[in-house]
């Protein structure tokens, strides 16, 4: 054993530390490391969400960005022995009224509640209520 001096957390195999390095590397890299100067990050901010972003704001980045979105008209709970059972003609009834309304999911965030509704035969979902923290121009 070598009488070179180490974190007591540092692990070293035959001189070795887990990260590959040396001993003599890992020490001489920490001296270095006391004569760098170190500054604290400053971020802008991107607005509290409280209102309007505004045109021109780092936001506006984002706005290409795809996310995924759906509606959730129900949930139900089972067993896995009840789903197991479930074939062709089955029905399950959700936890939700026909006339209740449906959550609008993004990423797995409710952002909206709306209505089922039909346009050119497929269903579409009429917005009704805009989460208030998701209020956002646009």
């Amino acid at each position: 054993m070598s009488d070179e001096k180490r974190a007591p957390d540092e692990d070293v195999v035959d001189g070795t530390t887990e990260a590959g390095q040396s001993a003599t590397e890992t020490a001489t890299a920490a001296s270095a490391a006391k004569d760098i100067p170190v500054q604290v990050a400053e971020f802008a901010r991107l607005g509290d969400g409280d209102g309007p972003v505004g045109e021109g704001s780092p936001i506006d980045r984002f706005y290409d960005v795809n996310v995924t979105v759906w509606a959730e008209l129900g949930r139900v709970t089972m067993s896995l022995g009840s789903l197991m059972q479930i074939g062709e003609g089955s029905v399950m009834k959700l936890d939700r009224p026909i006339t209740g309304p449906v959550d609008l999911m993004a990423q797995g965030v409710r952002v909206a509640r709306g209505e089922v509704v039909v346009v050119d035969d497929c269903f579409a979902i009429r917005i009704k209520e805009i989460e208030p923290s998701r209020k956002m121009a646009g």
